[in-house]
């Protein structure tokens, strides 16, 4: 049987009620509500495999929440789909740490492209739609990397489960 991906894609700190500010209570909800939709992913959908785009906010958060599960789930794995080598390069240095600890400790990294380009983080995207069974989104319905990610998954015909970052409500598509 082959196992069950699951990708993710949601917003930047920026598109987040509660910004770069991880101790919020807010940001503690939606890391709440993201867990939830992963032991839901795993434990009703059967996923084992989980996919992140690797950038700041969400992609951080679900990785993080998929490497705490591994410890009693040691048969989940976590692959990092990098866009670009120079990804986490502009990044404030506590940041580069977090990312550099999650990628070692990913079990797969997967690059894009070695170099900057324009489309590389959309390449990203679809590459991780493409791989996926199903998609766990924290969107909040505009258009942008995250609003891209779903239509092309809806395309693809996909399932998706999101989740408002406002409301934390969850809702298929």
């Amino acid at each position: 049987m082959d196992r069950i991906t699951c990708a993710y894609t949601g917003h930047r700190p920026q598109g987040l009620p509660f910004g770069y500010n991880e101790s919020d209570p807010r940001c503690a909800e939606l890391r709440e509500a993201l867990r939830a939709e992963t032991v839901s992913a795993v434990e009703r959908d059967g996923a084992a495999h989980f996919i992140t785009g690797m950038a700041l906010g969400v992609d951080m958060l679900a990785a993080e929440i998929v490497l705490e599960l591994k410890k009693t789930h040691p048969e989940l794995t976590l692959e990092a789909a990098v866009p670009c080598l120079d990804q986490a390069s502009r990044w404030r240095a506590e940041q580069i740490q977090r990312y550099n600890n999650i990628l070692s400790a990913a079990d797969r990294r997967t690059l894009i492209s070695r170099e900057y380009t324009p489309d590389c983080m959309h390449r990203r995207n679809r590459y991780m739609v493409d791989e996926c069974d199903f998609l766990i989104a924290v969107w909040n319905g505009s258009a942008g990397g995250t609003g891209s990610t779903v239509r092309y998954a809806l395309r693809r015909k996909k399932r998706i489960r999101v989740i408002d970052p406002q409301t934390l409500r969850v809702r298929e598509l």
